[in-house]
């Protein structure tokens, strides 16, 4: 065992053993130890920051429940129960503010208009002057309609993580162990040997949710499910003379439809698509998928990935953390237009993301949860496709039934 570095020598002793150790403390990480430690478990959390730092406290806590599809949808909705729960038995602020997909032409309030009626009840169709006044716009301008989702949720990311951590370390047979990174893995006779920064911990079954970084510990199976990783890009803007909702729902601009399972079969989908890439190209370069929430006088805008002129050209995973100027100003570009008013960037800030190809085989096909056993005694869950707020406690349910 390794002495204890200055930064770790502060910190509370490892427990010996555990009969989950989950590396990683987003949120894929705490939903899979949460219930664990529901269902009777011991658990411990490894995580190498220092405090809540990675993609799940840096994104725009939308849990988009209504927009998913097939299991992605059933893990939704289970997350969504969990969400309201967790927010009142842990004190962070979660709130049913649902949300706005505006569409600002024909083709995008077809597809919209498909939606509404494949959710039979559980989204409703608006017009003009409603979509403006629901997503707090300054004027309708060229909005045609939109879709408000009641369903969905909206969280404080950052402060949900810290508070989730903070709620599972405070339980008996629960600990969370910031500032400690998870070394190898040596599998014995029904046990794992857990070797770390701050020492060794034997575990009847180890959890890996670490996201964009599953090929520093098992390349092989990352490259074999398919793994991409991205780097999405996102802002914080003023809007001078103009306070929001703190409690508004989270709007999406057209360019959402691309990404969401639950348009997918849509037909007037191919028309939206069709036109951008005559008339605008450069949002499909950009992967820009507008969405944006209120935070008191500023919006979390989002998001956007490195343009084709950006990218390195080396055939390497894409984790540069440069960000693409190009991709800024399209964001940018498309706020003010949806809007109608100019905005001010407060911060920047980059999201580590991944993508992976859909179908595959397996009970996940056709859904962006990769769970594999790449080592006796070890599991591995990503969520891909910047999902896991909206669907990591359901795919938990169902990973950790299984697991113990």
């Amino acid at each position: 065992m390794r002495p204890p570095s200055p930064r770790t020598a502060h910190l509370p002793p490892l427990p010996s053993t555990a009969d989950l150790v989950v590396v990683g403390a987003g949120i894929v990480g705490l939903a899979h130890a949460l219930e664990a430690h529901a269902r009777g478990h011991s658990v411990l959390v490894v995580e190498r920051d220092p405090r809540p730092d990675g993609a799940s406290a840096r994104r725009s806590g939308h849990v988009a429940v209504t927009t998913q599809d097939a299991a992605t949808l059933s893990c939704a909705l289970a997350s969504r129960e969990r969400w309201l729960k967790l927010g009142r038995e842990a004190g962070f602020w979660v709130k049913d503010t649902g949300a706005v997909v505006v569409a600002r032409s024909a083709d995008e309030l077809a597809v919209l208009d498909d939606l509404v009626a494949a959710r039979d009840g559980d989204a409703l169709l608006l017009d003009a002057a409603q979509a403006a006044e629901r997503a707090g716009l300054t004027s309708a301008g060229d909005v045609v309609g939109c879709a408000f989702l009641p369903l969905d949720l909206r969280v404080e990311p950052r402060d949900a993580v810290r508070a989730l951590a903070a709620a599972l370390d405070s339980r008996p047979r629960a600990d969370v162990a910031w500032s400690t990174t998870a070394l190898t893995f040596e599998a014995g006779t029904g046990r794992t040997l857990v070797r770390t920064s701050r020492g060794e911990v034997v575990a009847r079954r180890v959890l890996l949710a670490v996201g964009p970084d599953l090929d520093r510990f098992f390349p092989d199976e990352a490259a074999h499910a398919g793994l991409r990783p991205d780097v999405r890009q996102v802002l914080r803007v003023a809007t001078p003379g103009r306070r929001h909702d703190a409690a508004g729902p989270a709007v999406l601009g057209g360019t959402s439809l691309l990404r969401d399972a639950a348009t997918a079969h849509s037909p007037a989908l191919a028309d939206v698509r069709e036109r951008l890439r005559t008339h605008a190209p450069e949002l499909l370069d950009a992967g820009v998928r507008l969405v944006f929430t209120p935070h008191g006088d500023t919006l979390l805008l989002g998001e956007a990935r490195r343009t084709d002129a950006d990218r390195r050209d080396d055939g390497g995973l894409d984790r540069d953390p440069e960000r693409s100027e190009a991709a800024d100003t399209l964001l940018l570009r498309e706020a003010e237009a949806l809007l109608g008013r100019p905005v001010e960037v407060r911060r920047r800030w980059s999201v580590p993301d991944l993508a992976v190809p859909r179908p595959r085989r397996g009970p996940f096909a056709g859904t962006p949860f990769v769970v594999a056993d790449p080592a006796p005694g070890v599991t591995t869950v990503t969520i891909a496709d910047g999902l896991g707020t909206t669907t990591a406690f359901g795919l938990a349910a169902k990973v950790v039934d299984g697991l113990l």
